[in-house]
């Protein structure tokens, strides 16, 4: 059906579908709180008088006829020789802060070269049509493009030798550029300009690994005798300077001050309507932002829908393209995550800019900047585990300047319902600190291999402000490098970078092979190795673009899984046993009768069996036994424990089923103060630990090593306690439910408010 059509039908606009949400006896008693945030005019200033008469041409050429507050600033900086870090919201035209200083430059020194690092592939091809279009309109000789994983061989050449801008993420600077620097040679040697967009993605593992790749960049650039500038844009996080000072080991200015308008938005909280009083159960989030979407899509209102995995995009979109297929055919809705194809992402990039594509289901995929156009509707199911996630999401609906909507579905997890009850949380707290460790050993030694593969060290040489000289002496003494004349050089012949991800512990990935039709393969996507355990196991259901397809055969050491096109009734859901011991205790205090410690542990992880979970009732109709190996994690952890002695007066049963309670508000609770995804940190208890024999409660980093998560929660470890018994205290049901400890059962409740009161050293009484 056509727009046209689509208008016969009587659609209501944005503003009569917001009022039917107040009104409507559906929603109206679900909304546990309504915020609108006002528009606010352009702050402008006039062009800088530097800056060359094409470049404004083109601007005011582009309706553009003056720079905002924050752009001129950032120009400003930049031409004065410093390091700038911008932090202003989505679609405030961060762009031009470094596009419109490189220009310039460019426009006087044709020699210069400028290095673009942007998080994903996807958001480097969108960059590269803006910079073209800019480019071109300016009439400059400038050269630029991308180099990544899809560059065809023959543009590659081109691109090394006279590539102005070049544009890549950090796998392809890792693998393919760094490690074969002496192809680059013109190129480092009048490095002028580095440009790290969407900054605050590089955090926890991902950001440890990038920050020793920045480091690897700044020494091979020192060797051909450049010292580039660094330009950083982010979307708003609490220590936007600190992390890119962090990651670059440079001193930055900060500009966080937008000049850009902003359009009329409302932030509903919508926490949905309670299926069973006994155990507080809230009808599932998942359904309840279908239908939310459903309305918005009806209306002909244009709504992106992000869930929290890629298995519930593909339910959610399953669920929509049910209901929507007979009014807006079966590709106005369509999914888009990581794992599908770089042509399928490009395809429902265009789809949306155009308006073909109505609505979108994603992962937080599209929560960065690539330009999909305006958005109407947002609506985000599941709390998405930090404010500054949840703004960058919310960030994709009214981006030029229309009056728009965010939605935020509550689920029943404790998290999602502290959110719910505590809006102020969520509007007047500031948003989480990104956090790195660039110096973990493992992610460290890793890049010192591939530093060494590229440039020899000499004696008493730093990696960034590191000192290595024990690591590079443990490397000899392990043949992998080789020592001669106060040097170390690598001896293998194969380069460390190919086998080293920047994204996950696993090394490589699991290639997904559709055997559907016979005596064809086709890859659908890819998975790391760690989630392949639970989603790809055999008799998995793996969902695509709303299709069902189950695993064949899981061939774990050749890590493909095949998979066949299915049509039934349920997904399907694993659980992981989780064994785990204290190697080392480096830290600890005493709260009178508990302890509160910090140290490294051994984790074993095993898929064991998984469940069949029907469609729509969400309620398990089967389940099966899974056959994988184990994995085993060195990692860092923070842990309680509790003397036998203060537990005596319960019986055995008792403290575990308020340790898994009490666990069970931790998992929901920490994440929300330590800036993470909750799978980024798991939590364990255990009736009795192996390293002392007292029931004790396990924080651990789910990255070989940690990268400082778990530390964190040993530093605000009582600031959680507090939360998690306020938590279980606030919750309306008697015996326990989903939303507080999890699970219930007479006097559970009680039992984990009572732990975590004992944990924070309070009175030594039970209920």
């Amino acid at each position: 059906m056509g727009w046209e059509g689509e208008r016969m039908l009587g659609k209501r606009s944005l503003a009569q579908v917001l009022d039917d949400f107040r009104t409507a006896e559906r929603w109206k008693g679900n909304l546990s709180h309504w915020r609108t945030i006002e528009p606010r005019s352009a702050q402008t200033v006039p062009f800088p008088p530097a800056l060359d008469g094409r470049i404004t041409d083109a601007l005011t050429a582009r309706g553009i006829p003056s720079l905002y507050t924050h752009q001129a600033k950032a120009f400003d900086h930049v031409r004065g020789g410093r390091n700038i870090v911008a932090v202003t919201p989505t679609a405030s035209g961060k762009s031009l802060c470094y596009h419109l200083p490189i220009l310039q430059t460019l426009s006087e020194d044709p020699q210069a070269r400028s290095l673009y690092l942007f998080p994903t592939k996807a958001l480097a091809q969108d960059q590269k049509t803006e910079l073209h279009d800019l480019i071109r309109a300016t009439g400059l000789s400038v050269k630029s493009e991308t180099y990544d994983g899809d560059t065809p061989s023959a543009v590659r050449q081109l691109v090394r030798q006279a590539g102005h801008i070049v544009i890549t993420n950090p796998d392809m600077l890792h693998s393919a550029i760094l490690p074969h620097h002496t192809k680059w040679v013109s190129f480092f040697e009048h490095l002028r300009f580095v440009v790290i967009d969407e900054l605050h993605t590089y955090r926890g593992v991902f950001g440890s690994h990038v920050a020793n790749v920045i480091r690897r960049l700044k020494r091979i650039c020192a060797f051909y005798g450049s010292h580039p500038q660094f330009i950083c844009t982010s979307a708003t996080i609490a220590n936007p300077q600190e992390l890119a000072q962090h990651l670059t080991e440079e001193q930055m200015v900060l500009i966080d001050q937008s000049g850009a308008p902003t359009g009329r938005k409302h932030f509903v909280f919508y926490n949905p309507p309670v299926v069973n009083e006994q155990l507080n159960i809230r009808r599932s989030a998942t359904l309840e932002a279908r239908d939310i979407a459903s309305t918005f899509l009806a209306n002909g209102i244009q709504t992106i829908i992000f869930a929290r995995s890629r298995v519930r995009v593909e339910i959610i979109l399953t669920y929509l393209q049910e209901l929507i297929r007979r009014r807006l055919g079966p590709r106005s809705i369509r999914g888009y995550r990581g794992g599908y194809l770089p042509s399928e992402r490009r395809e429902i990039e265009r789809g949306l800019r155009q308006g073909d594509i109505l609505g979108v289901v994603s992962t937080n995929a599209l929560e960065l900047g690539v330009d999909i156009g305006q958005l109407q509707a947002c609506v985000v199911t599941g709390y998405p585990g930090s404010i500054a996630s949840t703004w960058q999401q919310a960030g994709r609906a009214g981006r030029r300047q229309g009056e728009s909507v965010v939605v935020l579905v509550g689920s029943s997890t404790p998290m999602d319902q502290y959110v719910m009850q505590h809006p102020e949380y969520f509007f007047d707290r500031s948003p989480e600190s990104a956090r790195i460790n660039p110096d973990n050993l493992i992610i460290l030694v890793d890049h010192l291999k591939c530093a060494a593969y590229e440039l020899p060290f000499a004696q008493g040489d730093l990696f960034g402000h590191a000192q290595v000289q024990e690591i590079l002496e443990y490397l000899t003494d392990e043949q992998v490098l080789h020592h001669v004349r106060g040097k170390w050089f690598w001896m293998n012949d194969s380069f460390p970078a190919h086998n080293i991800s920047l994204r996950s512990a696993s090394q490589e990935n699991v290639v997904i092979v559709d055997i559907s039709e016979r005596g064809q393969e086709r890859v659908l996507g890819e998975m790391d190795r760690f989630s392949s355990l639970t989603l790809l196991h055999e008799e998995a259901i793996y969902l695509h673009q709303g299709a069902q397809f189950q695993v064949e055969k899981l061939d774990y050491e050749e890590k493909k899984a095949y998979v066949r096109e299915v049509q039934v009734d349920y997904y399907t859901d694993a659980n992981l046993a989780v064994q785990l011991k204290v190697l080392t205790e480096d830290e600890s205090r005493a709260q009178d009768e508990t302890r509160w410690a910090f140290g490294e542990v051994s984790v074993h992880a095993m898929a064991t069996i998984f469940k069949k979970i029907k469609f729509e009732t969400h309620e398990n109709i089967g389940s099966g036994p899974i056959h994988l190996p184990e994995e085993e994690l060195h990692t860092s952890a923070a842990w309680i424990s509790f003397s036998e002695p203060l537990l005596a007066s319960l019986g055995p049963e008792d403290v575990e089923r308020g340790l898994i309670g009490l666990a069970h508000v931790l998992q929901h609770v920490a994440p929300l103060f330590v800036m993470c995804d909750p799978a980024d940190l798991h939590v364990v208890p255990q009736r009795k630990a192996v390293h002392s024999g007292e029931p004790t409660i396990f924080l651990y980093d789910r990255y070989p090593g940690g990268v400082g998560l778990s530390d964190q929660v040993f530093r605000e470890m009582h600031t959680l306690l507090v939360q998690a018994e306020t938590l279980i205290a606030a919750c309306p049901c008697e015996a326990g439910c989903p939303a507080c400890i999890g699970v219930s059962g007479a006097g559970d409740k009680a039992l984990a408010a009572s732990l975590a009161r004992l944990a924070q050293g309070g009175p030594r009484h039970v209920a």
